[in-house]
C-alpha cells in the first residue's frame, strides 16, 4: 500500500492489544506517511474498541481463529455482519491441522449472511488457509457489546 496510487482513499484502523506489535506497525505506518491508518492499542475482542470506525467496508480477522475456542470462532463469526456495511469483504486465517475446522468455519460465515468468494488452502501445507467473504445484505446498525474471543493461552 505505501506505493499504491489510491493509498489516499484508504482509512484504517488496526486493533492490536500486544504493545510491541502494536509499536511495530504504528512505526511502519508513519514511517511510510500512511497518516490515514491508526493504529490502536486495545482489545479487538471488544467491538466498543473500533467502534467509531463501523461499518468496515474490509473487516480483517486474521490471527485469531487458530487462537481461540471453537465456540468464539462461532460467536464473532455469527456478529461479523454487524460490524460490516452492506457489501463489504471479511477476510479470515486459520491454519487446517486436525481437527480441520474450517469448513464448520466457512458454514457459519455461510449461516450468518456472508458469500464466500473464495478459500485457498495449499494442498502441501495444513497450515495456511485463507478465506474471503462478502456481506450481501443489511445487517443489524448496532455492534454487539459482549466479548467476541478470548485468546487461549498455552
Amino acid at each position: 500500500m505505501p506505493y499504491h496510487p489510491r493509498r489516499g482513499d484508504v482509512r484504517a484502523v488496526l486493533v492490536e492489544s500486544d504493545p510491541r506489535n502494536a509499536g511495530v506497525a504504528c512505526r511502519a505506518a508513519a514511517g511510510y506517511g500512511l497518516s490515514q491508518v491508526e493504529v490502536r492499542q486495545s482489545d479487538a475482542s471488544l467491538a466498543a474498541s473500533f467502534a467509531d470506525a463501523l461499518p468496515a467496508d474490509v473487516l480483517l480477522l486474521c490471527g485469531i481463529f487458530g487462537n481461540v475456542s471453537d465456540r468464539d470462532i462461532k460467536r464473532t463469526v455469527h456478529a461479523a455482519p454487524a460490524l460490516c456495511r452492506c457489501g463489504a469483504t471479511v477476510i479470515w486465517t486459520r491454519h487446517r491441522r486436525p481437527p480441520d475446522l474450517t469448513p464448520q468455519i466457512r458454514a457459519w460465515f455461510a449461516e450468518s449472511g456472508l458469500d464466500e468468494l473464495a478459500f485457498d488452502a495449499l494442498e502441501t501445507s495444513s497450515l495456511t488457509s485463507v478465506g474471503v467473504h462478502r456481506l450481501s445484505r443489511t445487517a443489524p446498525a448496532r455492534p454487539p457489546s459482549h466479548r467476541l474471543f478470548t485468546f487461549i493461552t498455552t
